[in-house]
């Protein structure tokens, strides 16, 4: 499990509003708008053994100032876009619970980890994989930023099967225009009331969109 844990340690990688109607709203996010590419996958699918995840606390290198306040506030965002995503059961890991067993609240999956770090969340959750979850960047005013960083690894094995590294920025028109089809394929009514505004001023809305179009990357059920 130690080599498991260097595994993970080691792996790395590296007009918006007008724009927002020369597109038809049935346009999905991966079409002329931005996809995230800076992804791994592997296996393209998930094994119908794999059930359940435990998620760890979302994080943040430096925990400080406005990325602190960005994991407060997009930690149920997050929540919400998994158990959305139906890849799999979700499972939080408290982060007294990992203070107590680790000596750390919370754990980026760039560290070699305890060796019998996987062994435990296995033990104590029943779970077949882990999400390391991490905060890169967030600015709350516009133009907004999110960074997301995700690690999905096997508990059985320690192999990462997905991981995701992404900064979607509202200054860049593909990105922007992306957020606002999400936002009105979500409620209806933004088209009245301008959701389009709201996404890209809300750092909860643009939150919602970034944890939305990076999670859609990972392996199929």
């Amino acid at each position: 499990m130690r080599c498991a844990g260097r595994l993970i340690g080691l792996f790395a990688l590296g007009g918006a509003l007008a724009s927002c109607e020369t597109t038809p709203l049935h346009t999905t996010i991966f079409q002329r708008d931005f996809r995230p590419d800076n992804v791994f996958v592997y296996p393209p699918k998930l094994s119908l053994d794999f059930q359940r995840v435990a998620v760890l606390p979302l994080t943040a290198a430096n925990a400080n100032g406005d990325l602190a306040d960005g994991c407060e506030a997009l930690t149920p965002v997050l929540w919400e876009q998994l158990v959305k995503s139906k890849r799999f059961e979700v499972v939080t890991v408290p982060a007294e619970r990992l203070r107590s067993r680790t000596g750390q609240a919370a754990w980026t999956g760039n560290e070699v980890l305890p060796a019998d770090f996987l062994a435990f969340l296995r033990r104590e959750y029943g779970c077949d994989g882990v999400l390391f979850a991490e905060l890169t960047a967030f600015h709350a005013y516009a133009p907004l930023a999110v960074g997301w960083r995700f690690k999905l690894v096997d508990a059985r094995t320690g192999q990462i099967i997905w991981a995701a590294d992404e900064l979607f920025d509202a200054a860049r028109p593909t990105i922007a225009t992306a957020a606002c089809h999400f936002e009105k394929r979500q409620d209806s009514a933004s088209v009245a009331n301008d959701g389009s505004w709201v996404v890209l001023n809300s750092p909860r809305r643009f939150g919602r969109y970034s944890a939305a179009a990076l999670l859609e990357t990972l392996p199929d059920r």
